[in-house]
């Protein structure tokens, strides 16, 4: 019984570890990548924060998109993420190409008229892969802030700390009982 007491509180010490790890890089990253976000084999992720693409994009979602090069062409039908005037980024969908691709006529997908301002072509960040994460995006907007990231860095931690006191007092109780 002892045996595998010890095995459990040598798995729990290691996945308290690990996970607390992982957090600091995922704070780290999220920091260190700015404005750009946080990239991955060559895809940034996007936080989406309105509901203009739903229901194809949920509000709070994280969205894989490809970053674009000069060579890209856009086509109606196409989601891209690109800057507003205001360095905003917006996904939405293409919905009329002018000028012979030089600008583009936008609108979500949940919004009854286009957008009024037509994108260029310098604005467009990247294209939409189709890969959508719901709700994650709520947290990694949480872990951006000042409170979220002291929070993801201090609580792992708290945690691990506790759990090795307990160990500790668990290890000089059973040390006292056998003596």
């Amino acid at each position: 019984m002892k045996r595998i007491f010890k095995i459990i509180n040598n798995m729990v010490t290691t996945l308290l570890f690990i996970f607390l790890i992982l957090m600091i890089g995922v704070v780290i990253s999220i920091r260190a990548s700015g404005e750009g976000g946080p990239e991955f084999l060559g895809y940034q992720f996007k936080t989406v924060l309105s509901g203009s693409m739903e229901p194809d994009i949920l509000t709070g979602s994280v969205i894989a998109i490809k970053p674009v090069d000069e060579a890209d062409s856009f086509q109606k039908g196409d989601v891209i993420t690109y800057r507003t005037e205001d360095n905003t980024l917006v996904t939405h969908r293409i919905v009329e190409v002018k000028n012979e691709g030089k600008q583009y006529i936008t609108q979500g997908d949940n919004n009854d008229d286009p957008d009024a301002q037509p994108v260029l072509r310098q604005n467009i960040v990247g294209t939409y892969t189709g890969l959508m994460i719901p709700y994650l995006g709520y947290a990694t907007h949480f872990a951006n802030t000042r409170e979220g990231s002291a929070l993801l860095l201090i609580l792992p931690g708290l945690v691990l700390i506790s759990y090795a006191c307990y160990t500790i007092w668990d290890a000089m109780r059973q040390i006292e009982n056998s003596a």
